[in-house]
């Protein structure tokens, strides 16, 4: 399967997301930045929550496992195209706009508003 082919589905994937949950679909660029919690990578549930854009980030933070830490190095910065490798079960979620979360846990998906993401 070539990139195209596949960047075409995971944007339908993401517009999918998008019109079940009634929200416009904001994909971040590939080369804008996310906080990933690189020590938690391939526990369960994933996490994930986007705050506003602010320079080169695009508002999400995702995180494995139970605990989000409060260490300021628990975040580390990763472009969003390099999530792939990391997370990808994340990226059909990517175009929620500010203001959204995400929970996964095997079959298990939530999506909700919180709009205290907003105020940061």
């Amino acid at each position: 399967m070539t990139d195209n082919v596949k960047n075409r589905e995971l944007r339908s994937q993401q517009l999918a997301i998008c019109e079940k949950y009634g929200q416009p679909c904001i994909i971040p660029p590939p080369d804008s930045k996310i906080g990933f919690a690189l020590k938690t990578a391939g526990k369960v549930p994933i996490n994930g929550l986007r705050h506003p854009e602010k320079a080169d980030t695009n508002g999400w933070y995702i995180w494995c496992g139970e605990e989000l830490s409060k260490a300021p190095d628990f975040f580390s910065p990763l472009h969003t195209a390099h999530l792939q490798k990391r997370c990808p079960e994340a990226l059909q979620f990517l175009g929620l706009p500010p203001g959204y979360r995400f929970l996964i846990a095997g079959d298990y998906v939530d999506v909700w508003y919180d709009p205290s993401l907003l105020n940061v």
